[in-house]
């Protein structure tokens, strides 16, 4: 028995990335969840619109912090209530409020739920009269509305990683990487051959999921159909591309999916999926601004919810685009060094015969 013990120590200790899972990743999802769990909103952003800004400004409590450099930018002291919707639609502040209305308005971004909970919580404690209360987009303030876009990325996500990283591994372990590396095929079109079955079926869910989405909870569809499923074929590009990249970077399914685990818990925690990033440390924050599910909730959110255009939603269609580029381009490249040496060996074996 001792030496059985003593024989696993030594294989653990040879599996970095088991090692990796048994000791670093409790410890980094101790500290990040530990940090990331948090509901309590303390900064809301807030914009005002119309004239008297400054005499509305001075009766909000503490944690509406009023955006003065953006306002001064968009000239909020000329708006009027359309400017102040525009604002909300676009995702430019969590509460806007709109002056030229007596008493004020305050518009909340209901897509962006612990914040207009917290905001709606917070001006009900002003003074009656001083401001009336117009949450946009989730009137109810219902979970499911915000949920369920985000649910639809996490969704192409876990699908998009987890069964396009076993790909190329399975290649691998079952012997056929040799074959693919002498025939007459890049290593893009293998990559986008193995990844376009997997694209279309992870397609075919997102569409399933939106339409349960929309039938089973109620969640509105107000913007683009079309937009909608140009930012889902971007995002599907991110995922199946990680799940590539994961693929030439593991020699069995196991470790594969065990990488692949690990990219996925970070999406979960730090995408503003279930925790507000607004909530979290600059700290760990920064972290969720990297991660491509962070987009798509925008994305997602934007035109299920708000019925947002391009125009505003541009940001995150563009990281979106530049994470797809940077994860085919390093996908490639691996899986060019994986071929290199199979073909070389295979010409060391085909002269070897001929001789």
């Amino acid at each position: 028995m001792k030496a059985m013990i003593q024989k696993e120590f030594r294989e653990l200790r040879r599996d970095k990335r088991t090692m990796a899972m048994l000791i670093a990743l409790p410890i980094l999802l101790l500290v990040i969840f530990g940090y990331a769990a948090n509901f309590t909103i303390d900064d809301i952003s807030t914009r005002v619109v119309g004239p008297g800004s400054e005499q509305v400004t001075a009766q909000l409590p503490d944690l509406f912090e009023v955006d003065a450099d953006a306002a001064a930018a968009d000239d909020d002291a000329d708006g009027d209530t359309q400017t102040a919707l525009d604002l909300v639609r676009d995702n430019k502040a969590d509460v806007v409020i709109d002056t030229t209305t007596t008493p004020p308005t305050a518009y909340l971004d209901g897509s962006s739920l612990f914040s207009a909970q917290t905001a709606k919580g917070a001006l009900a404690q002003m003074p009656d009269g001083a401001v009336t209360i117009d949450v946009l987009y989730n009137p109810d303030l219902t979970t499911a509305w915000v949920m369920v876009p985000a649910l639809i990325g996490l969704i192409l996500t876990f699908i998009g990683t987890i069964i396009t990283s076993i790909g190329l591994v399975r290649e691998r372990q079952n012997g056929t990487l040799e074959q693919l590396a002498v025939m007459p095929l890049k290593p893009s079109d293998v990559i986008v051959g193995k990844i376009a079955p997997y694209f279309i079926l992870a397609a075919l869910d997102m569409i399933i999921v939106t339409l349960l989405g929309v039938w089973i909870f109620d969640v509105p569809f107000n913007g683009n159909v079309a937009l909608f499923g140009v930012g889902g074929a971007i995002f599907l590009f991110v995922v199946l591309g990680l799940g590539v990249l994961i693929s030439t970077a593991s020699q069995t399914q196991a470790q594969a999916i065990q990488v692949a685990m690990m990219i996925l818990l970070p999406q979960i925690l730090l995408s503003g999926f279930i925790f507000p990033l607004s909530a979290m440390p600059a700290a760990i924050s920064w972290i969720g601004y990297i991660l491509p599910l962070t987009y798509w909730v925008n994305i997602s959110q934007g035109i299920l919810l708000r019925g947002a255009d391009l125009a505003s939603l541009w940001p995150s269609f563009a990281v979106l685009a530049v994470m797809a580029v940077v994860i085919f381009t390093a996908a490639v490249l691996r899986f060019r060094r994986d071929l290199a040496p199979s073909s070389r060996r295979k010409s060391q074996k085909s002269s070897k015969a001929g001789k």
